[in-house]
């Protein structure tokens, strides 16, 4: 997959869903955060199998961390940025 198609999925599911976050791609990896404030929400970091991506949340410690304690969570692109959108962890420092 192309990053540039991410890009342009990550925008169209945002504004698909009312809009008011941002993204911007740093060392490999897309950084959505709140338009509103720039409070970090996720880290999407493409796994390089098909449209795969592994999550990344911001967490109190004031870095990326994994989801869960096992390693982190990959999922494809658009079963992540529902996943993003509906859990409060990714939501927490915003």
């Amino acid at each position: 997959m192309q990053h540039d198609d991410i890009a342009a999925r990550i925008e169209a599911f945002d504004h698909a869903n009312g809009g008011g976050v941002g993204s911007y791609k740093d060392k490999g990896a897309y950084h959505l955060y709140l338009l509103d404030t720039e409070a970090p929400i996720a880290r999407l970091k493409p796994t390089g199998n098909g449209d795969e991506v592994w999550l990344g949340y911001w967490s109190h410690r004031r870095k990326w961390e994994d989801v869960d304690d096992m390693g982190g969570v990959v999922l494809p692109l658009d079963d992540a940025l529902e996943f993003i959108a509906n859990e409060s962890i990714f939501w927490t420092w915003t």
